[in-house]
């Protein structure tokens, strides 16, 4: 019986220096978050080809720049009249986190009507700044935006606008 003892005894040491080797350590850590400002956009100018003089036989087209200048292309359809109408680049303000970067989206083809059958397509967006913006310290930024205006031999005579507007999305870098 003392030999049972002794054994149980021993045991009870063995199984309490066990449980002695494998202790644990708990350390913490703090968990924190920064909320930075939205981005926003907000439309301040319209985008407007102006005046556009068409040809009986030839397509062509009118580039308007984001600086709100226009030229002619194509196949040569096209002209700009001395009296050129209202001429402006589309105009966005950008808000947000001052300092931070952003990028721009612009549309690929918005469709104009003259509110009948008449169609014509606007393409090739292009902005300034250019692909990617950076906010000002003040978090903000002014966003021009341009776009090829094409025409259509004979393109009916008409004011031509589109009801959902040109799309501009920006996003954080």
């Amino acid at each position: 019986m003392k030999n049972i003892a002794k054994f149980f005894a021993t045991a009870a040491i063995i199984i309490t220096g066990a449980n002695a080797s494998f202790a644990q350590a708990t350390a913490t850590a703090s968990a924190s978050a920064t909320i930075i400002t939205p981005i926003a956009i907000s439309k301040t100018v319209d985008m407007n080809f102006g005046n556009v003089a068409v040809s009986a036989t030839l397509a062509g087209t009118t580039v308007l720049a984001p600086a709100g200048t226009r030229t002619t292309g194509g196949a040569g359809g096209v002209t700009l009249p001395a009296t050129t109408g209202t001429v402006t680049a589309a105009s966005f303000n950008v808000t947000g986190q001052g300092n931070y970067s952003y990028i721009i989206t612009l549309p690929g083809t918005v469709v104009i009507t003259d509110g009948s059958t008449h169609n014509m397509n606007v393409t090739n967006f292009t902005s300034s700044p250019s692909g990617t913006g950076l906010l000002s310290s003040g978090g903000a930024q002014t966003l021009t935006v341009g776009a090829t205006l094409n025409v259509a031999a004979a393109q009916t005579a008409g004011t031509y606008t589109n009801a959902t507007g040109v799309p501009v999305t920006v996003n954080y870098n």
